[in-house]
């Protein structure tokens, strides 16, 4: 078997010999059919073809692959956000390697493979994983404020369904602490009432195929989703948009082949909330991701004494010590007790002539 065979894209690789239902073409097909939701299926699909195109780059059959290329491919691992290549976070490492140890196993299971060369691959620990998700950067509240104008700003000043939709993504990232895979999975029909409230109904992570939550939406977002969804409207004969996903794309003002509709990605959130940031002239904005949304809101509500409870709730964590976790530093050491000491102490200590004070007889 060649390595074109082994191509990072399907409908590139050639089709497997005529009946041969265990081709290796066959069986991707059939392993990412397996997967539990259209996000990991897209998701094993990316993973699988960066370690494909390695495989292709080094002139190495995947089936003979042992573990020593594995971890070639691990430490040499790179990701493109924005245009700028970078290495990628303990998360996406693990995701990687998950999804390709995931393939030899299938492969192993229909006897196309004689090993899978991932299985003693180190890879990134959950503190790891944890402590890159906290280094995305965090917006004090003046810096969420102006990114939040300059979004809906902007869209009112345009009027295209693009930048309304950009400052609902705006909206979403910074009002509610959802996780980016649960608006962008969200669908029209998973906007709601409950209890007289506005809500999202959405996914939620580790719960399962049939695991669901709700975000209560108030007024400041409420306004820009509505109007996103209005003008969204505009372009559809009964003057409605029809069921389908919450966020898409907008068709390409001079490009009838590219009709938009299709589900936003995390990327093309990631994307937008960079150049919005930039926009807002915000310094940390080529290093933003959609985490920071989430991480800024909570910090943001710690930082101004909502109980941990309540936060906790929001975020949706089992554990208030990850919720914890979010606070940054500056808010730490805004409410330490350690003045409070001092003030308690200072009644009872003798008063000392401050360092360098001349003595006196």
């Amino acid at each position: 078997m060649t390595n074109r065979y082994w191509q990072n894209n399907a409908e590139s690789q050639p089709a497997d010999e005529p009946g041969d239902r265990y081709g290796a073409r066959s069986l991707t097909a059939a392993w990412l059919r397996g997967q539990n939701s259209d996000a990991t299926r897209r998701a094993y699909y990316r993973d699988l073809a960066a370690w494909l195109d390695y495989c292709a780059r080094t002139s190495l059959d995947p089936r003979t692959a042992r573990r020593a290329d594995v971890d070639d491919w691990s430490a040499s691992m790179t990701v493109s956000v924005g245009g700028a290549v970078r290495p990628p976070s303990a998360a996406t490492r693990a995701r990687r390697l998950a999804a390709v140890s995931s393939w030899y196993t299938y492969l192993q299971s229909n006897d196309v493979a004689d090993r899978n060369p991932t299985l003693l691959v180190k890879r990134p620990s959950t503190a790891e994983i944890a402590a890159s998700a906290r280094k995305a950067p965090t917006l004090s509240v003046p810096e969420t404020a102006r990114l939040l104008d300059t979004a809906e700003a902007r869209a009112a000043d345009r009027g295209t369904e693009t930048a309304w939709r950009d400052a609902a993504v705006i909206g979403l990232l910074f009002y509610t602490a959802l996780r980016v895979s649960a608006f962008t999975q969200a669908d029209l029909a998973d906007l709601d009432i409950e209890a007289g409230y506005r809500v999202l109904r959405h996914r939620v992570k580790g719960k399962g195929p049939g695991g669901r939550d709700l975000v209560r939406l108030d007024g400041e977002l409420c306004r820009v989703l509505d109007a996103y969804l209005a003008v969204r409207a505009r372009r559809h004969p009964d003057g409605s948009c029809p069921p389908g996903p919450l966020l898409v794309t907008a068709p390409h003002p001079h490009d009838p082949a590219k009709p938009g509709g299709k589900r936003l990605t995390q990327r093309d959130v990631t994307n937008i909330l960079r150049r919005q940031a930039e926009r807002a002239g915000l310094p940390a904005a080529h290093r933003l991701s959609p985490h920071s949304g989430r991480r800024t809101v909570i910090t943001t509500l710690l930082g101004n004494d909502v109980p941990l409870a309540k936060v906790q709730d929001l975020a949706g964590h089992a554990d208030p010590r990850t919720t914890r976790g979010y606070d940054d530093t500056n808010h730490k050491l805004a409410a330490s007790p350690v003045t409070d000491l001092t003030r308690i102490l200072a009644g009872h200590r003798a008063t000392r002539p401050p360092p360098g004070t001349p003595a006196t007889d």
